[in-house]
């Protein structure tokens, strides 16, 4: 795998324990971005480098650049249909150009705008965003808040293709690792290294609630 790994214990004890944060794997030319298939749609995404096939551009796919919360949501690629875990390495350029272009998928009036206009913008945007709890390798629920990203039509087009450096197939390596997570081994739990994004954009920090300092 082209993922640097570093023990859970060890990063655990340096992450922020609440707030908004972009926890992921990246650097200046990309970010890895994690989802879950079934066979069929992840093994053609393996061998192809892009998706197609089974995969569908009609509905919106969801992109989550923290490991941990994907684990929870797949269930370390136990649940039915999410057997295959794609860690998607993306262009950084296309994953801030898809949380400038994103509409919140909920509204709350510290957007600063309207109801009717956030509905307006929701209609329109092709990228949705939400921040989720986090939560840890048990499932249980952190302060700290995830980030998904919701993409269709055009962005989901591009995110399929151009916007892909390279597509790897962990279902291996989260089987291995769950197994310390059955046993409540979080002592030998090794996960991809994370840190805290933070953009060069100040208006697009506020924009996510991420801080600047």
């Amino acid at each position: 795998m082209k993922i640097e790994l570093k023990k859970y214990t060890e990063q655990d004890v340096q992450w922020p324990q609440s707030g908004y944060h972009i926890m992921a794997q990246y650097n200046e030319k990309e970010i890895i971005v994690y989802q879950s298939y079934k066979k069929e749609i992840g093994n053609f995404a393996v061998k192809n480098q892009i998706f197609g096939g089974a995969f569908s551009f009609d509905r919106m796919t969801w992109i989550k650049p923290n490991f941990l919360w994907m684990m929870y949501r797949n269930g370390w690629g136990t649940k039915e249909g999410q057997e295959v875990v794609l860690a998607i390495h993306l262009k950084m350029t296309a994953f801030e150009n898809y949380l400038q272009h994103a509409v919140y998928s909920t509204y709350n009036q510290t957007l600063g705008i309207t109801e009717e206009s956030w509905r307006e913008q929701v209609a329109l945007s092709a990228v949705r965003l939400q921040w989720d709890p986090d939560h840890n390798p048990y499932g249980e629920k952190l302060n700290r808040r995830a980030i998904q990203i919701g993409l269709r039509n055009e962005f989901i087009k591009s995110f399929a293709n151009e916007d892909i450096i390279l597509i790897e197939d962990i279902s291996d390596f989260v089987n291995e690792q769950y197994q310390f997570v059955q046993n409540r081994e979080l002592e030998k739990l090794i996960v991809p290294l994370e840190k805290s994004l933070l953009f060069n954009d100040d208006k697009l920090n506020e924009k996510l609630k991420i801080k600047t300092n």
